[in-house]
């Protein structure tokens, strides 16, 4: 369920999708009431995900690794958020070994901001892979009202859990949207485990003039994050860490990768 007012008593709040982390980040997410928040950064393999995670997690707040995996072609990508990872997984392999590896692995699988630009996964491969998939996000501050609408309906339709998240690449944004269970989760697997069983759970985001704001100031930012121009600079010549070509994977993903 999606709730626009914020009780007082909610749970284990996380947010289960943010881009950014620093002691800023960390302040804020306190400051938000957050017990945890999911870490998973644009093309950084999990390793150094994992130390960022362990160095900015504290008693008041558990920061957990993931990845948001990159999949097809940049002109055909399709974004997965893969939560529970054993062992790092390129970005740009085929949807169908991305699946494939976190199958293997047992990482929770969630679909983050569905039939979105031309970014997601959509209604035909939610479809697909609807057995694979532990939760469809329904509400990020990203979204126009319209996406957040087609979520839920995508959610409903194939009776998968939701979770929101604040999607937050810019600091102001964290704690705008969350997620709350009833349950703690001490670890990114008892999360991971929490997610693939469907553990009850209620979205949660805030409103009003700041929140608007908050919301149109994300997605401009899709603007140069999204350009070709960055992505040929930063990625495609072999060396970015998270290219299948990295000397890390050992040539392991050769025969699935796209690039």
């Amino acid at each position: 369920m999606s709730d626009e007012q914020p009780g007082t008593d909610e749970g284990f709040r996380v947010d289960p999708h943010v881009k950014v982390l620093d002691e800023a980040v960390v302040e804020r997410a306190k400051a938000r009431g957050l017990d945890a928040l999911v870490y998973a950064p644009h093309f950084t393999r999990l390793p150094e995900i994992r130390r960022e995670a362990e160095r900015y997690s504290d008693d008041e707040l558990s920061v957990f690794p993931a990845r948001e995996l990159f999949t097809g072609s940049w002109q055909h990508r399709r974004h997965v958020l893969a939560v529970g990872l054993d062992e790092p997984v390129p970005d740009f392999l085929t949807l169908d070994a991305t699946m494939d590896e976190l199958e293997r692995q047992g990482a929770a699988v969630l679909v983050p901001h569905p039939e979105f630009l031309t970014v997601s996964l959509d209604a035909g491969e939610i479809e697909r892979y609807r057995d694979r998939i532990d939760a469809l996000e329904v509400y990020n501050p990203k979204h126009w009202p319209h996406h957040n609408e087609r979520a839920r309906s995508l959610a409903a339709e194939y009776d998968l859990p939701p979770f929101g998240s604040s999607y937050a690449h810019l600091r102001g944004t964290v704690g705008e949207a969350w997620t709350a269970f009833e349950e703690r989760f001490e670890t990114v697997q008892d999360l991971a485990t929490a997610l693939r069983a469907g553990a009850p759970r209620h979205v949660f985001h805030r409103s009003g003039v700041d929140h608007g704001l908050r919301r149109a100031l994300e997605f401009a930012h899709l603007g140069y994050e999204n350009s070709w121009e960055k992505i040929d600079r930063l990625f495609l010549q072999g060396t970015e860490a998270t290219h299948p070509d990295h000397v890390a994977y050992q040539g392991r993903f050769d025969d699935v990768k796209v690039y």
